[in-house]
């Protein structure tokens, strides 16, 4: 068009950038969009206690939940939403929890960020073992 100057690719992509993209709204990030809660809001059977080996640690991607055993037996728990962006962390690697979102990540056996952008650990749960199973979430 005469007059009018051609369109850079910045602009194409600061566009592109705000424009709503089908399935991939801020719910599918954040914890309200998910059908499960975002840590479990009750008492929840995590399966046996096996699973989890000692100085490792198992990923419980359905409730949104890490489990971890020091080398003394001892668990631990957090909820697997990042502190960033409340996304679900769908990735453990060796001991090291992988956000999807931005990359964030997390040390599954303490909680704690090991690398930005979040700055914030994960919330601790209340777990034990009971009859050779897992059980995490308020009241366990």
């Amino acid at each position: 068009m005469p007059g009018r100057p051609p369109t850079s690719r910045r602009t194409i992509l600061r566009g592109a950038a705000l424009t709503p993209v089908a399935g991939f709204g801020i719910a599918a990030c954040g914890p309200g969009g998910a059908s499960t809660p975002a840590t479990p809001t009750a008492p929840v059977d995590l399966g046996a206690e096996s699973e989890v080996p000692e100085g490792g640690a198992k990923l419980y991607r359905d409730h949104n939940v890490v489990v971890s055993r020091d080398t003394n037996g001892a668990l631990k728990a957090y909820g697997t939403i990042c502190t960033h962006a409340g996304c679900a962390i769908n990735k453990l690697r060796g001991t090291t929890l992988v956000c999807p979102c931005h990359g964030s990540e997390f040390d599954a056996t303490t909680g704690k960020v090991v690398r930005s952008p979040a700055t914030e650990p994960l919330a601790e749960l209340p777990v034990r073992a009971e009859g050779g199973k897992i059980v995490a979430g308020p009241g366990a």
